[in-house]
């Protein structure tokens, strides 16, 4: 089948070796981890055999790039193949499609906007005739489809599934669009979903159409994605906006002035607690505010359990909408109130609307019982730790297998680890890392992926080296990651500093990209509470078991920005000695990585550089 691919394919074999184990699995209703590096071609790996199985199958995946990849290239494909056979579809949350009956009361005046310290003021006439034509023409009512529509405009005319009545207690239940969009999905073979969708359906099933096999792409950060979407939150704004949306359905405002009244309360307990982990529960001044905002809302729920039967459609179903709000705020806020010692309770966010916040220590048991335990399961990620099916809850017989990748990293990349500059904590680190970085960069000819693990260091490497440079040094921050990674292929000699978000799914490919620099090991923060928490759990055993895991991946991914296709070529500059000094982690993080050569000798890598550079330049001035 890879010969029909665009350009004649060519065959793999770690493709087949991939392909033969997910079809095993499909067969056996049984699991599989795959480690499928770079240009294994993992999607279709995985998609062939679920196309030959004919099982209803979700395939939830973590980044918009790898989204776009199956539904506008790998599926279309299998659907030519399948002469039709085969249907697919893409869903996203509720509150990504337009909801008509927001629309009709954002018309009549009644929708009210829902954000804390913005402008009231109703849309404009342009704006509602622009939504309503958008309504009328759409095919599927999903935002992406409208480029100049702001935040606070959508939310006005959208719901999140919190508060959406359902089709049958809604006016416009009939001509839904999100409605419309799960129809279609519940008729599809193949379903492509956003990973924190499907973790949310994990945990409130019914979201999703139900289905035989699910295939994890980009499956190295599900543990982070499921305990986030099996945690809660309570804040001030939270307590604000549930008042709100009862006010716009209640007659009676001291409801919901009272609700405003408590969230002052649950602010001031929580302001001074930003960024610590709560290790005996709340404390007793913010109990008691968290007990005065539960009272609120018992308050609030009582009188919206009055609004009369023969209540207008359109006040019934905000009233459930209201409803809905304020019985799930109810229900975090019974659950933060008396945690449970397999949960981390901690405060963050800006000083304006801290938040407190909730999640499972682990995931492994949720998992176990919600997921694997129902269906068939192939996860997939071009890095994956070593106790990926430990930490995931996969059961004992799971199979795991490393396919590697068909790139020629020998050959064709370096990696450069310099001994001799000082440790990352010292006072002098900072200048001599800079001035290697603009070595490598001037060697390169710009052409630089600059990774690194904090803001503060990227933007003083972009204010100090961005005017010595002779090229564009993008920054992240400076517009958006799209139009910035778009620059950044469309001009060769351009550079791009970027920041985590960037570590992964970022695909470059070619001579724009000869050169990724990581500033430092990508270890994660000592202070972050859920990693605090496992850490506690894991005792002794901490270091290998969750931060060297986590950072082995990510400098992995990080690495892994550089050879995209057969013919890139470059280096990958790790500046941060203890990668080649750390005797008792360095072989760990090194096995993580592609298999390049090493070096340790800056001159090897600048003029590995140069002759990329001087190639490259040849060849755009070559006629033709």
């Amino acid at each position: 089948m890879t010969a029909a691919l665009p350009g004649g394919g060519e065959a793999r074999a770690g493709q087949r070796e991939m392909a033969v184990s997910v079809a095993e699995a499909i067969t056996n209703d049984g699991h599989t981890v795959v480690q499928a590096g770079t240009g294994t071609g993992k999607s279709l790996a995985y998609l062939v055999p679920v196309v030959a199985a004919q099982r209803q199958t979700i395939v939830a995946t973590a980044t918009k790039a790898l989204q776009d990849q199956l539904a506008q290239k790998d599926l279309p494909f299998l659907v030519e193949q399948t002469d039709g056979a085969l249907e697919f579809a893409v869903l996203k949350g509720r509150s990504n499609y337009l909801c008509l009956q927001r629309l009709d009361e954002a018309e009549d005046g009644s929708a009210g906007t829902l954000e804390i310290n913005v402008d009231d003021d109703p849309l404009d006439p342009a704006t509602l005739a622009q939504l309503r034509e958008f309504a009328a023409t759409s095919p599927t009512g999903d935002r992406a489809e409208l480029s100049d529509i702001t935040d606070r405009t959508w939310r006005l005319v959208s719901v999140g599934r919190d508060e959406c009545p359902g089709a049958s207690r809604c006016p416009r239940g009939d001509d839904c669009l999100a409605e419309r969009a799960r129809r279609q999905a519940a008729a599809a073979d193949v379903l492509i979903v956003n990973l924190h969708l499907y973790a949310l359906d994990v945990m409130n099933p019914g979201i999703l159409p139900d289905h035989d096999l699910v295939i994890i792409d980009e499956a190295h950060q599900l543990e982070d994605i499921m305990a986030e979407a099996a945690g809660r939150q309570l804040s001030p704004a939270r307590v604000i906006t549930t008042a709100r949306i009862a006010g716009a359905i209640l007659s009676e405002s001291e409801f919901g002035q009272a609700a405003e009244d408590t969230a002052v309360a649950l602010h001031a307990a929580l302001e001074g607690q930003i960024g610590e982990r709560l290790l005996e529960g709340p404390t007793e001044e913010l109990g008691r505010a968290m007990d005065s905002v539960r009272s609120a809302a018992d308050k609030i729920l009582n009188a919206l359990r009055a609004v009369p039967d023969d209540a207008p459609a359109d006040a019934k179903a905000k009233a459930v909408r209201a409803r809905q709000v304020a019985t799930g705020l109810v229900d975090d806020l019974d659950a933060m109130r008396w945690p449970i010692d397999s949960e981390v309770l901690w405060v963050d966010g800006p000083p304006s609307n801290p938040t407190l916040r909730s999640t499972p220590i682990a995931v492994d048991g949720i998992l176990a019982d919600a997921l694997w335990d129902k269906r068939a399961g192939v996860l997939t990620s071009a890095t994956l730790p070593k106790n990926t099916t430990a930490r995931l809850g996969l059961p004992t017989t799971t199979t795991t297998l490393d396919v590697g990748s068909p790139f020629d990293y020998e050959h064709n990349a370096l990696l450069y680890c310099p001994i001799d500059l000082p440790d990352p904590r010292a006072a002098d680190h900072k200048d001599a890392q800079l001035a290697q970085i603009e070595s490598l960069m001037v060697a390169a000819g710009g052409r630089t992926l600059g990774l690194f693990t904090s803001f503060a260091a990227m933007r003083d490497a972009a204010e100090r080296l961005g005017p010595r440079l002779p090229w564009p040094v993008l920054v992240q921050g400076e517009g958006s990651k799209g139009a910035l990674l778009e620059q950044f292929v469309e001009e060769p000699e351009t550079s791009l500093f970027a920041t985590m978000s960037f570590w992964q799914g970022v695909d470059a490919p070619g001579s724009t990209c000869n050169l990724v620099i990581i500033d430092r090991l990508p270890f994660p923060r000592p202070n972050d509470p859920v990693l605090q928490a496992r850490r506690d759990r894991a005792g002794k055993a901490a270091f290998r078991t969750i931060d060297l895991p986590r950072a082995a991946t990510l400098l992995a991914q990080g690495a892994g920005r550089l050879i995209r296709s057969t013919t890139d070529r470059g280096v990958v500059a790790v500046l941060d000695p203890r990668l080649a000094t750390a005797r008792s982690y360095r072989w760990e993080l090194v096995k993580a990585l592609p298999p390049m050569r090493r070096t340790r000798d800056l001159s090897e890598a600048e003029t590995f550089l140069r002759d990329l550079r001087d190639a490259d330049q040849q060849h755009d001035a070559s006629p033709g």
